[in-house]
């Protein structure tokens, strides 16, 4: 039987790399896991589809400020599809509206030929069950009605796509892509270049942006956590050493270390002078003396630096 912890909901910060089941909504795994931590504040870093699975970051606390940072980060998928058959949603999930042969001459030189098609910069239709809003709402309230509403192509990348596995029905697909790309489209698109429809029967996002595989956790090990813990306050802190810091959803920007004093005065929002050899762009900001990191801030000309997001923390930590 889980335990019955407190609900008073506490500060605790940090991001957490949720391995999504399948059949389970992305916010309702966020409402799962804030309730586990006790979080006052958590939000996920877009959604995955019901039937997807795969890595999942959640941020809590003071991490939701730089959540916009992992939405527009590359992303991983294995994806397995089904070819001759087309769906409304572009997956097993849908009504299926055509059945169409499979060509008796399609073979390895025809899938890599359709395949280097989707390679590098393309534009894709979203489809119709999707969130992206129309006229203040999401496209899959119109797409349940029976509706169809214009759609305009929007750019993504694609930066690798590997053929796995095919037998012929079944063709398995790893990709490495851009934010915004729709992995139930490329298979529906698949489909049409092979003239015989296509769509997803299992979807699992391997990685966001670098973060390991290794170091997801399933919301049973999160709750399996809570259950062996024997003292009242030790389920929260062995929930915390699941934690990842931060700034690691920011650990492509370089990070400039500043003094106590001059940290202060930059959360105070305040433009400092800093050493000339820092150019134009964002960095991570951090405290020399801890190298705790307390925000992002942006290099606007050589040696100026203005704050841009930073962090709630303790003043003993300056």
């Amino acid at each position: 039987m889980s335990r019955n912890l407190s609900y008073r909901h506490r500060n605790i910060n940090g991001i957490v790399l949720l391995d999504k089941p399948h059949g389970v909504s992305s916010n309702d795994l966020l409402q799962k896991v804030k309730q586990l931590f006790r979080a006052k504040k958590a939000g996920h870093t877009g959604v995955l589809d019901q039937l997807a699975t795969g890595m999942l970051p959640i941020c809590l606390g003071e991490a939701t400020k730089f959540s916009q940072h992992l939405l527009d980060a590359d992303k991983r998928y294995s994806v397995t599809a089904k070819l001759g058959e087309r769906t409304d949603t572009y997956d097993a999930t849908g009504q299926v509206i055509s059945t169409s042969p499979i060509p008796v001459v399609l073979n390895q030189a025809m899938l890599d030929q359709t395949l280097a098609q989707f390679y590098g910069k393309i534009y894709q239709v979203p489809p119709m069950f999707s969130t992206i809003k129309y006229k203040g709402r999401p496209l899959y309230e119109y797409a349940r009605k029976g509706i169809e509403v214009p759609r305009k192509a929007r750019p993504i990348h694609i930066y690798d796509l590997q053929l796995l596995y095919w037998d012929h029905i079944n063709i398995e697909l790893e990709i490495h892509c851009s934010k915004g790309t729709y992995i139930r489209t490329i298979v529906n698109d698949l489909g049409e270049f092979l003239g015989c429809g296509a769509h997803v029967t299992r979807l699992r996002r391997l990685a966001v942006a670098h973060y390991p595989t290794a170091r997801m956790v399933t919301l049973q090990m999160l709750q399996e956590t809570i259950d062996m813990s024997q003292e009242p306050d030790a389920p929260l802190a062995q929930l915390d050493t699941l934690l990842l810091p931060i700034d690691s959803a920011l650990s492509y920007l370089p990070a400039i270390q500043l003094p106590p004093i001059i940290a202060a005065r930059v959360r105070l929002g305040q433009t400092v002078i800093v050493d000339s050899c820092w150019q134009q762009g964002l960095v991570r900001m951090c405290i020399a003396d801890t190298l705790r990191f307390f925000g992002i801030g942006e290099i606007t000309e050589p040696g100026r630096l203005k704050p841009r997001r930073l962090i709630a923390i303790a003043e003993e930590c300056i």
